[in-house]
């Protein structure tokens, strides 16, 4: 059973506490942020049936029909889902939050989703995470991004060395294709000795180090 993402419609919002300067879209919640909750397979969330998983019905944010190279891919989902969350930057954006002042990510399937919509978004964010994950319909690109505002965004991808789910050279791979689309100098790749398709400590430093950079403090 692969696991941990979520599917299209129906978003939860949290609203921030006070007036948000910027916004971090992620798998799990940042400090003093407004946070858009994108889960991963089988978290929680819409429901639809998953092909890979037997067609049980789980929070999927598309259809995986599988996690080999050459798996057949659910286009029409992923470009679905990937206006979903256009449609929360665009939201975002209308509150008050410049899209520059907006970091969209996810782990697994939400952050492939993520790397997806960054790169075929018509608003410029302030970068991007992607979280043991991969590029979905890596063959449209670097087409799909021709008009992109996001040439020069900063992504930073973590991976685990003994991911059993979505193996390491499928997020070193993705690296290396973004470098392809985007700014090659702007793109980060760590991996993590050890860590299979979860989490650690020193990840979560990272993306938080991350986020610090791409989202100063405003005074």
């Amino acid at each position: 059973m692969c696991g941990n993402n979520m599917s299209a419609p129906v978003p939860a919002i949290v609203p921030a506490a006070k007036k948000a300067t910027a916004a971090v879209s992620l798998t799990w919640k940042g400090d003093g942020q407004r946070v858009i909750f994108l889960h991963g397979l089988g978290d929680t969330g819409p429901i639809a049936p998953v092909t890979m998983n037997f067609r049980m019905n789980m929070s999927s944010w598309f259809d995986i029909i599988g996690l080999s190279a050459d798996s057949v891919e659910d286009e029409g989902g992923i470009k679905n889902a990937a206006e979903s969350i256009k449609a929360m930057i665009d939201l975002e954006v209308k509150n008050g939050i410049p899209s520059h002042r907006i970091i969209l990510g996810g782990f697994s399937q939400g952050g492939a989703l993520s790397l997806y919509t960054a790169l075929t978004t018509h608003q410029k964010l302030g970068g991007v995470i992607g979280l043991s994950c991969w590029l979905p319909l890596r063959n449209s690109f670097p087409e799909a991004a021709a008009n992109s505002p996001n040439k020069d965004i900063h992504a930073l991808q973590c991976h685990g060395v003994a991911d059993p789910l979505v193996p390491l050279a499928f997020g070193a791979f993705t690296a290396e294709k973004l470098k392809t689309i985007i700014n090659p100098d702007n793109v980060v790749f760590k991996s993590y000795e050890g860590m299979m398709h979860s989490s650690c400590p020193q990840e979560m430093m990272d993306v938080k180090q991350f986020i610090e950079k791409q989202l100063p403090p405003i005074n």
